[in-house]
């Protein structure tokens, strides 16, 4: 074999690799009931903010620590903790779109992506607004 050839080889079983690793590693939307059942598997879950129970961010304690009830599209409640602070207007949203993992005692995410009701009709703009935790 020519050192071309095992080069162009060696390039497309890295890449091969680099592929099989993406479709791995990424997040698929699921309910609260499939990311319990997947613990540490990281998840895109859609619902609703349970507005009946309380939301608890005390930025005096810890800044860094936003828990709230989630219900997901099946209607299953989940608590949810979120690494960062709490997203203005958060009690307005919409829809919100988790993404992250179910751990033991509830929703650890990662990102919050929430659809709030917007005041102007800008075709451009689809509502939503993405807040990441801190790391």
């Amino acid at each position: 074999m020519k050192k071309t050839h095992i080069i162009l080889l060696v390039v497309l079983a890295i890449a091969i690799g680099v592929i099989i690793s993406t479709i791995s590693d990424s997040s698929t939307y699921a309910n609260f009931s499939e990311a319990m059942n997947n613990p540490g598997k990281e998840y895109h879950v859609v619902g609703v903010l349970n507005r009946e129970k309380d939301m608890e961010y005390d930025p005096q304690k810890n800044a860094n620590l936003f828990t709230f009830y989630m219900i997901d599209n099946n209607g299953k409640e989940a608590k949810v903790f979120f690494n960062g602070t709490k997203p203005q207007d958060f009690e307005r949203s919409e829809q919100i779109v988790l993404t992250g993992k179910y751990i033991d005692d509830g929703f650890y995410a990662d990102k919050i992506l929430m659809k709030c009701p917007s005041k102007y009709n800008d075709p451009n703009n689809n509502g939503f607004t993405e807040v990441k935790a801190n790391s």
